[in-house]
């Protein structure tokens, strides 16, 4: 089959590799219709290259129709139509009972002090194949494929596998209060819908952005929206009462704009030798903090900050004295995906869609285009806030 790999820091290719099987009776086959390219998957292009393998297949946002199941398989079958969650999780162990399913105890990797395994996400999370391709073998199918009994279009679904639960998971953890006020930096793909649910929720929502076209979509769904100026906090401080939002999302992550000191320190850990790359990430690694910040500085006081952008640092310095000073709550982690479906798939097949998943997407392709729109992705160039691939187009 033909599926995206990764190959080197900023290089992807497609290329055939061997088609999935069924190696354990809890595993489907399914064939892939859509497949998107996710923020966190810029991580892997751009810094977490140590923790990769040349051909290592890519992606975590994936849905298509099952074309074969293991003999243990009992909630879905062939035919059907499946969105897969990136997070693989038994849904029977202690931590999944508690609604951690990125916690998994089952799915953990032997060796790495990670959580659960997750689709096309480095040997920290399992050195599982991902599902920018053409096949995708899903692990614990009854956990973990959701069936659709609609005919609604793939992309009333698809972000159910990861952004828009992790937009919910962080707008939750930001602990606004009814009728409070919210501040989402970064308004990329989990940004813009982070932006929505809070507003969906009743909350004043400020959206922050530096490219004008995310600040465009944001506004078409009533987001209030600023630029990063000079005089970011005043404005954001004469919009929130004099006091700061209740809570803020940083859905930026470890990648942000601004402190070359930092940036420079990712990319050369992808100079080393891949044994001495991961023990510098690991004991001496720094993320750019820059929208982290921010989101410090914005809140007010007795407020929460929720980070839904991936950060992977260890020796990042944060500011404990502003931190303890505001009384600031922080709440951060991978999405436990499978947690937050009930309360989003009526949002999904609500007629009305509340929750504007069907204007996200901006580019369109086949799979064999993703080297170039991962570069257009991560260049945020021609408009490109969210890329969706279809492995299946001629």
């Amino acid at each position: 089959m033909k599926a995206l790999t990764w190959q080197a820091t900023r290089n992807v290719k497609v290329e055939e590799v061997p088609d999935p099987r069924i190696l354990e009776p809890t595993d489907a086959i399914i064939r892939v219709t859509s497949t998107a390219i996710c923020g966190s998957d810029l991580h892997l292009y751009g810094v977490l290259g140590p923790f990769l393998h040349q051909g290592d297949v890519l992606g975590h946002e994936t849905m298509g129709v099952v074309v074969e199941v293991g003999s243990e398989v009992r909630k879905i079958g062939v035919g059907d139509r499946v969105v897969i969650p990136f997070v693989i999780a038994c849904g029977e162990c202690y931590q999944c009972r508690r609604g951690f399913t990125t916690q998994c105890e089952r799915t953990r990797t032997p060796g790495q002090d990670s959580g659960a395994s997750l689709y096309g996400y480095t040997e920290l999370y399992g050195s599982v194949p991902g599902g920018q391709a053409e096949y995708l073998r899903v692990r614990l199918a009854d956990a973990n494929a959701m069936r659709i009994g609609t005919d609604l279009p793939d992309e009333r679904y698809l972000f159910l596998s990861d952004i828009l639960p992790t937009a919910w998971q962080g707008v939750q953890y930001a602990d606004v209060p009814d009728g409070g006020s919210l501040v989402v930096v970064g308004l990329g793909p989990v940004g813009q819908l982070a932006a929505r649910v809070g507003r969906h929720l009743g909350y004043d929502v400020i959206g922050i952005d530096l490219v004008p076209e995310r600040r465009a979509m944001a506004d078409r769904h009533g987001i209030t929206t600023l630029d990063l100026t000079d005089d970011l906090r005043e404005r954001v401080l004469d919009l929130t009462d004099g006091r700061g939002p209740h809570g803020v999302v940083d859905a930026v992550g470890m990648e942000a704009h601004g402190n070359p000191v930092a940036a420079f320190a990712q990319q050369s850990a992808g100079l080393f030798p891949d044994p001495v790359a991961k023990k510098l990430v690991k004991t001496v690694g720094v993320d750019r903090l820059a929208a982290m910040m921010s989101a410090f500085d914005l809140v007010q006081r007795g407020g929460t900050v929720s980070l839904s952008g991936v950060y992977g640092g260890v020796a990042d310095a944060l500011p404990m004295l502003n931190l303890f000073d505001k009384q600031i709550s922080i709440r951060m982690g991978q999405c436990n995906v499978q947690r937050w479906i009930p309360d989003l798939w009526p949002l999904v097949e609500d007629p009305t869609d509340p929750l504007g998943v069907t204007d996200l997407v901006t580019h369109r392709a086949p799979l064999d285009d993703a080297p170039r729109l991962y570069k257009t992705f991560r260049d945020k160039a021609d408009g490109c806030i969210k890329v969706v691939l279809h492995p299946d187009a001629a």
